[in-house]
């Protein structure tokens, strides 16, 4: 009963209502708090008045109710006007919306007699021209002469919110004490208040009139409240007359000295505890409509707390698996930074390797030439010309091979000191900038839309939608039905399109059907699987698409003919393969001699030669044929056999047998020969499905 309690606290006080009365937008609001919130309106801007100056605001802009003339209905809650500037105002400071209130131009009562005000029913007098505001809905009203008195109390409120605070309440409490209520210690039969020892003595001595009160114990009045007999209410404008009727126009209680004064007289009323009863039967039916929906909502309140689990676990995990990504690429960065050190190693080692090995080169080269230079200095020296010309040619020869040695590119560094490596690290960079989230995830499995899956004849179609919750790209459907006989699915439809029509069928037959989505990630859940039953009976036309040229269709595509001397074919729209199925054709014109063939064809069936020449099809072609005869075709698959009838009379044994595969119906026509089609027939009552016939030849 705890979320009740908000229900049962006045808009303005915040507490319990306290002898609570309605207001004529059905909101509540206590008597006491009602009289604080009152706003006293000049008399030039009071309705009243308006109309009474012939402002031009004819009587049909003002509802009377109960003797109170709405004004405004979207008032903004304050009674601040040009006309009281001198009196001061103060906003009431319990008040909601922010009503001002006035104070009263007369001297407050006693404190005694202030207590006693509620409970005897004696109001100070209600300024003239007072306006009251609700503070929950803003609509304002202009009392009458009666005041607040004419506002009918809400007895039911009070008795609800007498037995709430009764069982909230482990021990009873002063209703007097105004900030922290101290226990009570008795309670007024009279008065029906209960009382603190100190209330008692300040507002219910023992002397005069309250003397003969009886006070009894909190618990025994407690329980005197209980038993206490139905209070009976009295109209508000007969005060001494009970509530007994109610009128249906108005919606209120009435008494009979209200339907005598003429008020009621033309309204429908009716038995008050008639429409006590129905009201309460209402009542109960809406409560239980209001309790459905209140047990979906706690349904969904757990569905929202299991969904807050799951995000918080699938958070945890999608942190826990987007570090294991990054640090999956950091760790391939350092593999690859280790790869690229070892490069930069290797060029390194190569290039003090080739300097190295010039150094070297070049110091024995160097360490050869100064050898070679200081000998031939000392062989200068010598002064024997006979032996220095014994060796000087020799020198000669050596000195020029030795410096042709330090020819060209000799002294060019065969390395330079400079790396000529540089990383590209541009791309990897755009990479880690543009690296995003994006949807890993497959679709989830689609929802069929039952109310837009349907079967005509022998054709289905099948619509889907997503999940509404759903935030998962799809790139595609894949719709798959299986083989009619509770065989393997396969697919028969791959595509954007949220709606398919499946043609082809075979009549007579249960498929079931499933859909799934698709995307770059892989592929999702099926939907929930189908059943689909396929018509009984087969309504077919014929195919003005594959017909011959020469051949003239009429009656939505049902009567055909031929101009032509030479044999035509046309077919049915519809293709057989199971069950069994029964078509007639009337014959509407018969001259010329025409050759007219009855039968079944394949699909590939030559067009321009006699139905029955070929091994695609099988006809009838004799037999009695003539205008107005009526040629019949029986085709069963479940025993695989073909019966013609001309006339309702069978022509001969059975035609074929061990038909498979599918089949049309078919006719070839010439010599302006005329047929009509009468599809969808009962099979003919002689013919029973599924026995045994006896063995006929096959033509």
């Amino acid at each position: 009963m705890d979320e009740m309690e908000e229900e049962l606290k006045c808009p303005v006080c915040g507490s319990f209502f306290r002898e609570p009365i309605i207001l004529p937008c059905s909101h509540n609001i206590c008597l006491a708090c009602a009289r604080n919130i009152l706003v006293q309106t000049p008399e030039a801007e009071s309705p009243q008045s308006s109309r009474a100056s012939g402002s031009g605001v004819s009587d049909y802009d003002y509802l009377e109710l109960d003797k109170m003339s709405l004004y405004s209905e979207t008032d903004s809650g304050y009674g601040s006007y040009g006309g009281f500037v001198s009196a001061p105002t103060t906003p009431c400071q319990k008040s909601p919306n922010g009503v001002r209130v006035f104070p009263p131009t007369v001297p407050p009562p006693p404190l005694a007699q202030h207590h006693l005000l509620p409970h005897t029913g004696v109001l100070p007098p209600v300024p003239r021209n007072s306006c009251l505001t609700c503070p929950q809905c803003h609509r304002s009203l202009t009392l009458d002469d009666r005041g607040l008195r004419g506002f009918p109390k809400n007895r039911v409120l009070e008795g609800v919110v007498d037995r709430y605070q009764q069982s909230k309440a482990a021990a009873l409490k002063c209703q007097l004490c105004e900030k922290s209520p101290r226990e009570a210690t008795v309670m007024c039969e009279q008065c029906d208040v209960f009382y603190c020892d100190p209330c008692r003595l300040r507002c219910h001595p023992p002397r005069g009139p309250l003397a003969k009160h009886r006070l009894v114990p909190p618990a025994q009045g407690r329980i005197s409240r209980r038993t206490s007999p139905r209070k009976i209410s009295t109209c508000t404008e007969h005060e001494l007359e009970n509530l007994s009727m109610y009128c249906v126009q108005c919606k209120t209680p009435v008494c009979y000295q209200c339907l005598e004064d003429g008020k009621h007289s033309t309204h429908e009323v009716k038995a008050l505890g008639a429409m006590w009863k129905l009201h309460k039967g209402q009542l109960s039916q809406a409560l239980n409509v209001l309790s459905d929906r209140a047990t979906e909502a706690k349904e969904f309140l757990v569905q929202l707390r299991n969904m807050v689990q799951h995000i918080q676990e699938n958070g945890v995990e999608f942190e826990a698996c987007l570090v294991a990504q990054c640090d999956a690429l950091i760790e391939a960065l350092n593999r690859r930074k280790a790869q690229l050190l070892s490069r930069v190693t290797k060029e390194h080692e190569h290039k003090l390797l080739v300097v190295r090995d010039q150094i070297s080169h070049c110091t024995v080269k160097l360490r050869q030439t100064t050898g070679l230079m200081e000998y031939c200095l000392e062989v200068i020296k010598e002064n024997d010309p006979s032996g220095f010309l014994q060796i000087s040619d020799a020198l000669i020869r050596r000195v020029h091979m030795t410096e042709n040695q330090w020819g060209k590119g000799s002294l060019t560094p065969r390395m330079s000191s400079d790396f000529d490596l540089t990383l590209d690290s541009g791309p990897l960079l755009q990479t880690i900038q543009q690296l995003d989230f994006v949807q890993m995830k497959v679709p989830a499995a689609p929802i069929l839309q039952m109310e837009e899956c349907c079967t005509q004849t022998n054709s289905a179609t099948l619509s889907w939608k997503q999940p509404p919750l759903s935030t998962i790209a799809v790139d595609g459907y894949i719709l798959e039905l299986d083989d009619g006989n509770g065989g393997q699915f396969r697919e028969v439809y791959v595509g954007t399109e949220m709606i398919c029509t499946v043609d082809g069928l075979r009549f007579n037959s249960t498929y079931k059907s499933r859909v799934k989505a698709f995307n770059s990630s892989g592929v999702g859940q099926y939907s929930k699987t189908l059943v689909m039953q396929t018509s009984e009976i087969a309504w077919f036309t014929f195919d003005s698409v594959s017909a011959h040229p020469d051949i003239i269709l009429s009656n939505d595509n049902l009567t055909v003919t031929c101009n032509s001397y030479d044999d035509r074919v046309i077919m049915g729209n519809t293709g057989f393969s199971r069950g069994v199925h029964y078509w007639e054709m009337t014959i509407d014109r018969y001259d010329n001699h025409p050759d007219p063939a009855f039968g079944i064809a394949r699909a590939d069936v030559l067009k321009d030669v006699m139905l029955g020449k070929d091994d695609k099809a099988w006809a009838i072609t004799d037999g009695g044929i003539s205008k107005g005869a009526t040629v019949g075709v029986l085709l069963d698959f479940s025993r695989g056999i073909l019966l013609f009838l001309i006339n309702d009379e069978q022509q001969g044994p059975v035609a074929f047998n061990t038909l498979e595969g599918m089949y049309y119906p078919a006719i070839s026509l010439n010599r302006n020969v005329q047929v009509t089609l009468h599809s969808g027939l009962p099979v003919p009552d002689f013919y029973t499905p599924g026995e045994s016939e006896a063995a006929g030849s096959v033509c």
